[in-house]
This record gives structure tokens, sequence and C-alpha cells, in this order.
């Protein structure tokens, strides 16, 4: 074969080799680590989930959403409640961290109840460090409750999400 037909046959070859390489993670954003947040499960394989255990720092949609996911139909699993999510036992003070893999400038971190704010930060544009804690207090609540944490970035129109699963005693 000709050093021309080899050239030929690469170039057509060689867009068919990147669709079948596996896809790199996106470096980018955060989510709930401590307690396990749904994603965190996912990453670490206790839970079987799909594309979202590759990137549990990306869980992110338009703000205002009260979903696991986003919005986000590729990471739709997290809105399962029957998914078998391991239940973090908790007191009435909870300490979370959220681990984060791209400094976005922050408005704010809310924490959700069902439809309750239980809790908000206000960061006023500051970008975080690699961690954030927070510790909520959850007075008025016992049993199996489902939080929804929120990091709303100051310069987008866009919030990550994360929901834990906890029982409050």
């Amino acid at each position: 074969m000709s050093l021309k037909r080899k050239l030929l046959s690469a170039a057509a070859i060689a867009p068919f080799v990147f669709v079948l390489l596996p896809a790199s993670t996106a470096h980018a954003h955060g989510y709930v680590s401590s307690p396990a947040s749904r994603q965190a499960q996912c990453a670490a394989r206790v839970v079987s989930c799909g594309a979202i255990q590759w990137e549990p720092q990306s869980v992110e949609g338009p703000k205002g959403l009260r979903s696991c996911s986003g919005g986000n139909a590729g990471f739709a699993e997290l809105d399962d409640d029957n998914k078998g999510w391991q239940v973090t036992p908790v007191g009435r003070s909870l300490n979370l961290t959220w681990r984060i893999t791209a400094a976005h400038a922050t408005s704010t971190w809310e924490y959700y109840i069902g439809s309750t704010r239980v809790a908000v930060f206000n960061d006023g544009g500051a970008r975080p460090g690699s961690t954030v804690n927070h510790t909520i207090n959850l007075n008025g609540y016992s049993g199996k409750q489902k939080l929804l944490a929120v990091w709303n970035i100051a310069d987008t129109a866009n919030a990550f999400y994360s929901c834990i699963d906890i029982n409050v005693s």
C-alpha cells in the first residue's frame, strides 16, 4: 500500500477512534461529599448509577429548581427516591461538606427539606476553596428526610444541586 493510501486510510478512521474513546471526567463545579450525597454514593459505587458516577460534580441547572438532578435528564436517576440511597443518621445539627472542583463566584448556598428552606448562607460573590462547610439546624424535623443542597453561582443563571438522605433523631 502506498504512503498516500495509508495516510488517507488513517484520516478516514480517525473520527471513529475518537468516538470510541471514553469521555474524560469534567473538571468543574461541586457536590456535597459529607454526609454522602446521592451523587457521592454513585461516585463511590455504593449505589449503581449511570453517567453521574464519573461526574458527581456536574449536577448543574438553572437556579430555582427543587430536583436532585438539577433538571438534567442525564442525571434523572438522582430524583428516584426508591433507588436504595444510603440514609445517614444525624442529630438536630448537621455538618455538611461540599467538595469544590471549580471555584465559581458564589451568591448563596441554600438548603431545603421539601419546599421549606431550612438554611441559607450568603457568600456575596466570594470564591470558595476546595471545600466548604456549613452547619444546618434541623430543629423541627425528625425521621427520614431528603435534604436538597443548592449552590447558587453569582455570575451565571445556574446553580449546582445535591441531595442527601438523612434520618434526623
